[in-house]
Protein backbone atom coordinates (compact mmCIF):
# COMPACT_ATOMS: atom_id res chain seq x y z
CA UNK A 1 0.00 0.00 0.00
CA UNK A 2 1.65 3.35 -1.28
CA UNK A 3 1.88 6.47 0.79
CA UNK A 4 1.67 9.58 -0.48
CA UNK A 5 3.86 11.74 1.98
CA UNK A 6 2.72 15.30 2.03
CA UNK A 7 5.37 17.03 -0.80
CA UNK A 8 7.61 19.82 -0.08
CA UNK A 9 5.27 22.86 -1.63
CA UNK A 10 8.24 25.39 -1.70
CA UNK A 11 9.38 28.01 -0.09
CA UNK A 12 11.08 25.78 3.01
CA UNK A 13 7.59 25.43 4.14
CA UNK A 14 7.57 22.89 7.18
CA UNK A 15 3.72 22.07 7.22
CA UNK A 16 0.66 22.43 6.22
CA UNK A 17 -3.47 22.86 7.74
CA UNK A 18 -5.58 20.71 6.29
CA UNK A 19 -8.53 22.80 4.89
CA UNK A 20 -10.80 20.18 2.73
CA UNK A 21 -10.32 16.74 1.26
CA UNK A 22 -11.80 16.57 -2.51
CA UNK A 23 -11.71 12.55 -1.74
CA UNK A 24 -12.86 9.91 0.32
CA UNK A 25 -11.53 7.00 1.37
CA UNK A 26 -12.66 4.34 -1.73
CA UNK A 27 -12.81 6.49 -4.29
CA UNK A 28 -11.00 5.86 -7.42
CA UNK A 29 -8.31 8.52 -8.44
CA UNK A 30 -5.78 9.23 -11.32
CA UNK A 31 -2.49 11.52 -11.60
CA UNK A 32 -2.68 14.81 -11.36
CA UNK A 33 -6.41 14.76 -9.37
CA UNK A 34 -6.41 17.30 -6.89
CA UNK A 35 -6.76 14.95 -3.51
CA UNK A 36 -6.82 17.83 -0.92
CA UNK A 37 -6.79 21.50 -0.31
CA UNK A 38 -3.87 23.12 2.28
CA UNK A 39 -3.01 25.97 3.43
CA UNK A 40 0.74 26.69 4.38
CA UNK A 41 2.57 29.59 5.73
CA UNK A 42 1.92 31.42 2.25
CA UNK A 43 -1.18 30.28 0.25
CA UNK A 44 -3.66 28.02 -0.07
CA UNK A 45 -2.53 25.64 -2.00
CA UNK A 46 -4.36 22.50 -3.97
CA UNK A 47 -2.27 19.41 -3.87
CA UNK A 48 -2.82 16.66 -6.62
CA UNK A 49 -1.56 13.00 -6.15
CA UNK A 50 1.01 11.97 -8.70
CA UNK A 51 -0.39 8.34 -9.04
CA UNK A 52 -3.49 6.55 -9.65
CA UNK A 53 -5.33 3.92 -8.06
CA UNK A 54 -7.97 3.64 -4.86
CA UNK A 55 -8.06 5.52 -2.02
CA UNK A 56 -7.22 3.45 0.98
CA UNK A 57 -6.17 6.07 4.15
CA UNK A 58 -6.96 9.26 4.50
CA UNK A 59 -4.35 9.90 7.10
CA UNK A 60 -5.23 13.41 8.77
CA UNK A 61 -8.85 15.31 9.05
CA UNK A 62 -9.49 18.71 7.53
CA UNK A 63 -8.21 21.33 10.52
CA UNK A 64 -5.38 19.17 11.49
CA UNK A 65 -1.67 20.36 11.12
CA UNK A 66 0.44 18.07 9.39
CA UNK A 67 4.64 18.25 8.86
CA UNK A 68 6.29 17.82 5.44
CA UNK A 69 7.19 14.51 4.33
CA UNK A 70 4.26 12.48 6.59
CA UNK A 71 1.72 10.32 5.11
CA UNK A 72 -0.94 12.04 3.73
CA UNK A 73 -2.81 9.52 1.59
CA UNK A 74 -2.72 5.96 1.06
CA UNK A 75 -3.68 4.05 -1.91
CA UNK A 76 -3.59 0.80 -3.50
CA UNK A 77 -3.95 -0.83 -6.67
CA UNK A 78 -1.09 1.27 -8.24
CA UNK A 79 2.13 -0.16 -9.96
CA UNK A 80 4.96 1.02 -7.51
CA UNK A 81 8.86 2.25 -7.09
CA UNK A 82 10.63 2.75 -3.90
CA UNK A 83 11.28 6.48 -2.88
CA UNK A 84 13.69 8.60 -1.13
CA UNK A 85 11.22 9.66 1.60
CA UNK A 86 11.79 13.72 3.84
CA UNK A 87 14.60 12.47 5.92
CA UNK A 88 16.95 11.76 2.83
CA UNK A 89 17.51 8.03 3.63
CA UNK A 90 16.04 5.07 1.14
CA UNK A 91 12.92 3.56 3.57
CA UNK A 92 11.20 0.32 2.69
CA UNK A 93 7.36 0.46 2.35
CA UNK A 94 6.83 4.08 1.12
CA UNK A 95 6.39 4.25 -2.18
CA UNK A 96 5.16 6.20 -5.33
CA UNK A 97 4.03 4.71 -8.97
CA UNK A 98 6.06 4.06 -12.07
CA UNK A 99 4.04 6.75 -13.95
CA UNK A 100 4.96 10.19 -13.83
CA UNK A 101 2.74 12.62 -12.88
CA UNK A 102 2.69 16.22 -15.12
CA UNK A 103 2.79 18.29 -11.75
CA UNK A 104 6.38 18.60 -10.13
CA UNK A 105 6.14 18.04 -6.70
CA UNK A 106 9.50 18.87 -4.73
CA UNK A 107 10.19 15.38 -3.37
CA UNK A 108 8.69 13.34 -5.96
CA UNK A 109 9.54 14.71 -9.20
CA UNK A 110 8.37 13.45 -12.39
CA UNK A 111 9.95 10.56 -13.42
CA UNK A 112 10.11 9.26 -17.14
CA UNK A 113 11.12 5.75 -16.68
CA UNK A 114 11.10 2.99 -13.89
CA UNK A 115 13.47 3.04 -11.36
CA UNK A 116 14.60 -0.16 -9.23
CA UNK A 117 15.06 -1.08 -5.96
CA UNK A 118 18.97 -1.64 -5.18
CA UNK A 119 19.39 -4.77 -4.39
CA UNK A 120 23.30 -5.18 -3.55
CA UNK A 121 24.44 -6.95 -6.59
CA UNK A 122 26.84 -5.45 -8.78
CA UNK A 123 25.61 -4.87 -12.50
CA UNK A 124 26.52 -7.94 -14.84
CA UNK A 125 28.91 -7.43 -17.44
CA UNK A 126 28.12 -6.90 -21.12
CA UNK A 127 25.96 -9.90 -22.55
CA UNK A 128 25.20 -11.46 -18.85
CA UNK A 129 21.97 -12.22 -17.19
CA UNK A 130 20.22 -9.14 -15.68
CA UNK A 131 19.19 -9.73 -11.86
CA UNK A 132 15.45 -9.58 -10.82
CA UNK A 133 14.97 -6.26 -9.17
CA UNK A 134 13.88 -6.97 -5.14
CA UNK A 135 10.15 -6.93 -4.40
CA UNK A 136 8.94 -4.37 -2.70
CA UNK A 137 8.25 -5.05 0.48
CA UNK A 138 4.36 -4.53 1.84
CA UNK A 139 4.02 -1.37 4.41
CA UNK A 140 3.80 -2.58 7.82
CA UNK A 141 0.70 -0.98 10.01
CA UNK A 142 2.27 1.63 12.18
CA UNK A 143 3.22 -0.36 16.06
CA UNK A 144 3.50 1.85 19.38
CA UNK A 145 6.81 1.62 20.54
CA UNK A 146 7.22 -1.26 23.46
CA UNK A 147 10.68 -1.07 25.48
CA UNK A 148 13.57 0.68 23.87
CA UNK A 149 12.62 3.01 21.08
CA UNK A 150 14.03 2.27 17.80
CA UNK A 151 14.83 5.39 15.53
CA UNK A 152 15.94 5.96 11.66
CA UNK A 153 18.84 7.74 12.78
CA UNK A 154 20.42 10.05 15.87
CA UNK A 155 19.42 13.03 14.74
CA UNK A 156 15.56 11.82 15.30
CA UNK A 157 16.43 10.96 18.60
CA UNK A 158 18.16 14.48 19.14
CA UNK A 159 15.17 16.28 17.97
CA UNK A 160 12.48 14.57 20.44
CA UNK A 161 15.35 15.51 23.47
CA UNK A 162 15.37 18.90 22.58
CA UNK A 163 11.81 18.73 22.49
CA UNK A 164 11.63 16.96 25.99
CA UNK A 165 9.22 14.56 23.56
CA UNK A 166 8.54 11.22 25.05
CA UNK A 167 9.59 8.67 22.13
CA UNK A 168 7.61 6.03 23.95
CA UNK A 169 4.65 7.85 23.04
CA UNK A 170 5.26 8.22 19.21
CA UNK A 171 3.78 5.87 16.77
CA UNK A 172 6.11 4.98 14.19
CA UNK A 173 4.93 4.39 10.78
CA UNK A 174 8.29 3.03 9.68
CA UNK A 175 9.02 -1.43 9.36
CA UNK A 176 8.18 -2.64 12.56
CA UNK A 177 7.27 0.51 14.16
CA UNK A 178 10.72 1.94 13.28
CA UNK A 179 9.96 6.15 14.50
CA UNK A 180 11.21 8.62 11.24
CA UNK A 181 11.56 12.16 11.30
CA UNK A 182 8.32 12.53 10.38
CA UNK A 183 6.51 10.92 12.75
CA UNK A 184 8.81 13.16 15.59
CA UNK A 185 7.74 15.93 13.70
CA UNK A 186 3.95 15.31 13.32
CA UNK A 187 3.81 14.79 17.13
CA UNK A 188 5.31 17.92 17.97
CA UNK A 189 2.41 19.80 15.58
CA UNK A 190 -0.34 18.08 16.84
CA UNK A 191 -2.08 20.62 19.53
CA UNK A 192 -2.56 19.68 23.04
CA UNK A 193 -6.24 18.97 23.43
CA UNK A 194 -7.17 22.04 25.68
CA UNK A 195 -9.42 21.67 28.94
CA UNK A 196 -13.17 22.46 28.14
CA UNK A 197 -14.50 25.78 29.36
CA UNK A 198 -17.82 26.82 27.66
CA UNK A 199 -17.11 30.16 28.69
CA UNK A 200 -14.11 30.43 26.95
CA UNK A 201 -13.49 30.21 23.15
CA UNK A 202 -10.09 29.11 21.76
CA UNK A 203 -8.71 30.06 18.20
CA UNK A 204 -5.90 28.23 17.50
CA UNK A 205 -3.38 29.78 15.63
CA UNK A 206 -2.92 27.73 12.74
CA UNK A 207 -1.84 28.36 8.81
CA UNK A 208 -2.12 31.48 8.18
CA UNK A 209 -3.12 32.95 11.22
CA UNK A 210 0.13 31.48 12.65
CA UNK A 211 2.25 32.84 10.22
CA UNK A 212 1.39 36.27 10.95
CA UNK A 213 2.13 35.56 14.45
CA UNK A 214 5.36 34.19 14.07
CA UNK A 215 6.22 37.29 10.88
CA UNK A 216 5.48 39.83 13.62
CA UNK A 217 7.12 38.90 16.58
CA UNK A 218 10.37 37.71 14.68
CA UNK A 219 10.05 41.83 13.30
CA UNK A 220 9.78 42.95 16.99
CA UNK A 221 12.62 40.79 18.51
CA UNK A 222 14.97 41.50 15.95
CA UNK A 223 14.62 44.77 14.35
CA UNK A 224 15.30 48.38 16.35
CA UNK A 225 12.49 49.70 14.94
CA UNK A 226 11.52 53.65 15.12
CA UNK A 227 8.78 55.86 14.11
CA UNK A 228 8.66 59.15 12.21
CA UNK A 229 5.25 60.93 11.34
CA UNK A 230 3.98 64.01 9.34
CA UNK A 231 0.02 65.72 8.85
CA UNK A 232 -0.40 66.58 5.29
CA UNK A 233 -2.85 68.60 3.51
CA UNK A 234 -4.22 66.06 0.80
CA UNK A 235 -6.31 68.37 -0.81
CA UNK A 236 -4.49 68.50 -3.95
CA UNK A 237 -3.87 64.95 -4.34
CA UNK A 238 -7.45 64.08 -3.86
CA UNK A 239 -8.07 66.64 -6.77
CA UNK A 240 -5.40 65.06 -8.88
CA UNK A 241 -7.03 61.84 -8.35
CA UNK A 242 -10.37 63.08 -9.50
CA UNK A 243 -9.04 64.60 -12.29
CA UNK A 244 -7.13 61.35 -13.59
CA UNK A 245 -10.08 59.34 -12.92
CA UNK A 246 -12.69 61.76 -15.06
CA UNK A 247 -10.04 61.84 -17.79
CA UNK A 248 -10.12 57.46 -18.12
CA UNK A 249 -12.94 56.51 -15.91
CA UNK A 250 -12.09 52.72 -16.78
CA UNK A 251 -9.15 52.97 -15.82
CA UNK A 252 -9.50 54.40 -12.33
CA UNK A 253 -6.45 55.70 -10.04
CA UNK A 254 -6.75 54.71 -5.94
CA UNK A 255 -5.28 56.65 -3.06
CA UNK A 256 -3.24 53.73 -2.49
CA UNK A 257 -1.90 53.42 -6.10
CA UNK A 258 -0.92 57.55 -5.91
CA UNK A 259 0.96 56.71 -2.03
CA UNK A 260 2.89 53.85 -3.59
CA UNK A 261 4.09 56.06 -6.41
CA UNK A 262 5.49 58.82 -4.20
CA UNK A 263 6.67 55.91 -2.58
CA UNK A 264 8.95 54.66 -5.78
CA UNK A 265 9.84 57.89 -6.35
CA UNK A 266 11.36 58.23 -2.55
CA UNK A 267 12.72 55.12 -2.63
CA UNK A 268 14.59 56.27 -5.44
CA UNK A 269 15.77 59.32 -3.78
CA UNK A 270 16.65 57.44 -0.29
CA UNK A 271 17.93 53.56 -1.10
CA UNK A 272 18.70 52.50 2.00
CA UNK A 273 15.12 52.60 3.06
CA UNK A 274 14.31 49.23 0.14
CA UNK A 275 16.90 47.23 1.32
CA UNK A 276 17.25 44.38 3.76
CA UNK A 277 19.29 43.31 6.72
CA UNK A 278 22.03 40.37 6.07
CA UNK A 279 24.19 39.87 9.18
CA UNK A 280 26.68 42.01 8.93
CA UNK A 281 26.14 43.93 5.84
CA UNK A 282 22.66 46.04 4.14
CA UNK A 283 21.68 44.85 0.90
CA UNK A 284 20.13 47.68 -1.34
CA UNK A 285 18.43 46.05 -4.24
CA UNK A 286 18.35 48.24 -7.68
CA UNK A 287 14.63 46.90 -8.15
CA UNK A 288 11.26 48.19 -5.98
CA UNK A 289 9.18 45.27 -5.12
CA UNK A 290 6.50 47.17 -3.37
CA UNK A 291 4.39 44.98 -0.94
CA UNK A 292 0.79 46.29 0.15
CA UNK A 293 -1.16 45.56 3.39
CA UNK A 294 -4.56 43.80 2.22
CA UNK A 295 -7.09 42.88 4.72
CA UNK A 296 -8.97 39.24 4.11
CA UNK A 297 -11.08 36.88 5.70
CA UNK A 298 -8.07 34.59 6.47
CA UNK A 299 -6.36 37.31 7.71
CA UNK A 300 -3.60 40.37 6.81
CA UNK A 301 -1.42 39.00 3.85
CA UNK A 302 1.02 41.15 2.04
CA UNK A 303 0.76 41.07 -1.67
CA UNK A 304 4.07 41.85 -3.64
CA UNK A 305 4.08 44.07 -6.83
CA UNK A 306 6.74 42.99 -9.26
CA UNK A 307 9.31 45.71 -10.37
CA UNK A 308 7.21 48.84 -8.67
CA UNK A 309 9.51 51.02 -10.34
CA UNK A 310 8.75 50.12 -14.18
CA UNK A 311 5.16 50.97 -13.61
CA UNK A 312 3.12 53.75 -14.26
CA UNK A 313 0.54 55.13 -11.69
CA UNK A 314 -2.62 53.53 -13.85
CA UNK A 315 -0.37 50.50 -14.19
CA UNK A 316 0.65 50.45 -10.41
CA UNK A 317 -3.55 50.80 -9.45
CA UNK A 318 -4.40 47.89 -11.88
CA UNK A 319 -2.20 45.32 -10.21
CA UNK A 320 -2.72 46.68 -6.57
CA UNK A 321 -7.05 46.05 -7.79
CA UNK A 322 -6.06 42.96 -9.06
CA UNK A 323 -3.65 41.37 -6.15
CA UNK A 324 -6.70 42.46 -3.69
CA UNK A 325 -9.27 40.51 -5.45
CA UNK A 326 -7.35 37.68 -5.79
CA UNK A 327 -5.96 37.89 -1.92
CA UNK A 328 -9.18 38.23 -0.71
CA UNK A 329 -10.47 34.98 -2.90
CA UNK A 330 -7.49 33.06 -1.09
CA UNK A 331 -5.55 32.39 -4.23
CA UNK A 332 -2.17 34.07 -4.19
CA UNK A 333 0.99 32.34 -5.12
CA UNK A 334 3.61 31.76 -2.74
CA UNK A 335 5.47 33.89 -5.14
CA UNK A 336 3.09 36.87 -5.20
CA UNK A 337 3.38 36.89 -1.09
CA UNK A 338 7.20 37.06 -0.88
CA UNK A 339 10.78 39.09 -1.69
CA UNK A 340 9.11 42.36 -0.78
CA UNK A 341 11.48 45.15 -0.59
CA UNK A 342 9.25 47.59 0.86
CA UNK A 343 5.46 47.79 2.15
CA UNK A 344 2.80 50.27 2.12
CA UNK A 345 -0.25 50.74 4.13
CA UNK A 346 -3.44 52.09 3.76
CA UNK A 347 -4.77 51.62 7.26
CA UNK A 348 -7.05 54.83 6.74
CA UNK A 349 -9.52 52.84 5.81
CA UNK A 350 -10.21 51.59 9.44
CA UNK A 351 -11.21 55.00 10.28
CA UNK A 352 -7.85 55.69 12.75
CA UNK A 353 -5.65 58.81 11.65
CA UNK A 354 -2.11 57.30 12.73
CA UNK A 355 -0.62 53.47 13.83
CA UNK A 356 2.45 52.15 15.33
CA UNK A 357 2.57 49.66 12.12
CA UNK A 358 5.03 47.05 12.59
CA UNK A 359 8.07 46.68 9.65
CA UNK A 360 7.39 43.20 7.27
CA UNK A 361 10.08 41.02 8.06
CA UNK A 362 12.87 41.37 6.54
CA UNK A 363 12.44 44.58 5.02
CA UNK A 364 13.80 47.74 6.48
CA UNK A 365 10.51 49.96 6.39
CA UNK A 366 7.03 50.73 6.05
CA UNK A 367 5.03 53.45 5.37
CA UNK A 368 1.16 54.30 6.39
CA UNK A 369 -1.84 57.03 5.03
CA UNK A 370 -4.14 57.44 7.93
CA UNK A 371 -7.76 58.64 7.14
CA UNK A 372 -8.29 61.85 4.77
CA UNK A 373 -10.56 64.30 7.18
CA UNK A 374 -11.41 68.07 6.93
CA UNK A 375 -9.75 70.00 9.33
CA UNK A 376 -8.80 73.45 10.13
CA UNK A 377 -5.33 73.99 7.88
CA UNK A 378 -3.27 77.49 8.00
CA UNK A 379 -2.56 77.92 4.04
CA UNK A 380 -0.91 81.27 2.92
CA UNK A 381 -1.07 82.32 6.45
CA UNK A 382 -5.06 81.97 6.38
CA UNK A 383 -7.02 79.70 8.53
CA UNK A 384 -8.95 77.72 5.74
CA UNK A 385 -10.53 73.92 5.96
CA UNK A 386 -8.48 71.43 4.12
CA UNK A 387 -8.11 67.62 3.38
CA UNK A 388 -5.75 66.70 6.19
CA UNK A 389 -4.23 62.97 6.64
CA UNK A 390 -1.31 61.68 8.25
CA UNK A 391 2.21 59.71 6.87
CA UNK A 392 3.56 57.32 9.06
CA UNK A 393 6.93 55.29 8.62
CA UNK A 394 8.26 53.04 10.95
CA UNK A 395 12.13 51.86 9.91
CA UNK A 396 14.91 49.90 10.99
CA UNK A 397 17.34 51.93 12.38
CA UNK A 398 20.19 49.88 11.80
CA UNK A 399 19.63 50.18 7.89
CA UNK A 400 19.63 54.06 7.87
CA UNK A 401 19.36 56.74 11.07
CA UNK A 402 17.07 59.78 11.42
CA UNK A 403 18.10 62.02 8.88
CA UNK A 404 17.26 59.22 5.73
CA UNK A 405 13.78 58.71 7.10
CA UNK A 406 12.58 62.19 7.80
CA UNK A 407 14.27 62.64 4.23
CA UNK A 408 12.07 60.42 2.58
CA UNK A 409 8.75 60.82 4.54
CA UNK A 410 8.99 64.81 3.64
CA UNK A 411 9.72 64.04 -0.27
CA UNK A 412 6.61 61.61 -0.19
CA UNK A 413 4.70 64.03 2.29
CA UNK A 414 5.81 66.84 -0.44
CA UNK A 415 4.40 65.03 -2.73
CA UNK A 416 0.58 64.85 -1.32
CA UNK A 417 0.84 67.97 -1.29
CA UNK A 418 1.60 68.91 -4.34
CA UNK A 419 1.51 66.23 -7.00
CA UNK A 420 1.56 68.40 -9.93
CA UNK A 421 5.07 69.58 -8.69
CA UNK A 422 6.14 65.82 -7.97
CA UNK A 423 5.46 64.71 -11.62
CA UNK A 424 8.39 66.66 -13.11
CA UNK A 425 10.32 63.57 -11.31
CA UNK A 426 7.63 60.90 -12.17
Amino acid sequence: MPDFLLPDLGEGLTEAHIVSWHVQVGDEVHVDQIVVEVETAKAAVEVPIPFAGRVSVLHADAGQMLAVGAPLISIVDAPLISVVDAVGLREPGVQTPTNGSGNVLIGYGTPSTTRRRRSGRSRPAAGGTVPEAAPVAPVPEPVAAIGPVAVISPLVRKMARDAKLDLTAVTGTGPSGLVRRADVELALARPVPPIDDPQVQRIPLLGLRKVIADKLSRSRREIPEATVWVDVDATEMLAARSALNANDPLRPVSILALLARFTVLGLGRYPELNARIEQDEIVIPTAVQLGFATQTDRGLVVPVIRDAHRLSTRELSGAIAAHTATARAGRLTPRELSAGTFTVNNYGVFGVDGSAAIINHPEVAILGIGRIIDKPWVLAGELAVRKVCQLTLAFDHRACDGGTAGGFLRLVADCVESPITALGDL
